[in-house]
């Protein structure tokens, strides 16, 4: 997450319970010092599909998406770095039309990226409009769902922070596909996935948020789920993948599905 000024008194989404400080207490850096030591690839995740990601890996990890469709591509999730060349292959690739955000803790460069290219609008939910620590052309949007781009569809599912959000699109073989970052997380075993309201703490996701969730996506078709990290990707049955992981997780929290 980035602020407008130097050495904030405090990263709130650090010290809130999802996250942390490490035992080292607080440290800051820039954009620019982190490029100065890494770089931005971006690589074709599947046909049609690009991801961009920092090399060596800095923080966590997560890989930003190029999706593209009518419009233009949606920019989805950010990474910390952004660089002349990624910028130049992402412009080969059609350039950007619109980023939007799973949620805060992926926000990362994500004004920089729009300003890249033409200061593009990022859409934010606006659950999670307190956590926005930035300005920049910012839309916030409300409600359960939202076509930000021909094909591109927002859907809230409240999992990981209020705002918490994946993205719906056809995909390049119209099998449909779910782009989740951590919303809903490939897990090792690429058959299921899972839910956390805090990964690091190990804080369970509340039964009431994953039937939710397993309802607000029971009628969208899609037979890929594609997560925050390279190759994190449930290639079939993704829709069944999200429905069974879900019962299990309930039945493992003693807790009865519903579904």
């Amino acid at each position: 997450m980035q602020f407008d000024r130097v050495d904030p008194d405090e990263c709130p989404i650090c010290t809130d319970e999802r996250q942390y400080v490490g035992r080292g207490g607080q440290r800051w850096t820039t954009v620019a010092e982190v490029s100065a030591s890494h770089r931005t690839v971006v690589r074709e995740e599947y046909p049609g599909l690009w991801g961009i990601g920092t090399e060596p890996t800095f923080a966590i990890g997560q890989r930003a998406l190029l999706v593209p469709g009518d419009g233009g591509n949606l920019l989805w999730d950010s990474i910390t770095t952004i660089d002349d060349a990624a910028i130049a292959r992402v412009t080969e690739l059609g350039g950007v039309s619109a980023v939007a955000l799973s949620h805060p803790h992926y926000y990362s460069a994500m004004v920089e990226w729009s300003e890249a290219f033409g200061d593009v609008p990022i859409y934010v939910h606006e659950s999670d409009r307190a956590w926005l620590p930035r300005a920049g052309n910012i839309r916030t949007w409300s409600g359960d769902s939202l076509e930000i781009l021909p094909g591109r569809t927002l859907i809230n599912t409240r999992v990981h922070f209020a705002g918490g959000s994946v993205l719906h699109w056809p995909g390049t073989d119209g099998r449909g596909a779910l782009c989740t970052g951590d919303i809903v997380q490939v897990v090792s075993d690429r058959r299921w996935v899972s839910f956390m309201y805090s990964y690091p703490n190990l804080i369970p996701e509340h039964p009431d948020t994953i039937r939710r969730t397993v309802a607000l996506l029971e009628n969208v078709a899609f037979e890929r789920i594609v997560g925050a990290w390279w190759d994190r990707v449930v290639e079939e049955d993704a829709h069944g993948a999200v429905v069974r992981s879900a019962r299990r997780y309930l039945e493992h929290i003693g807790v009865t599905p519903g579904f």
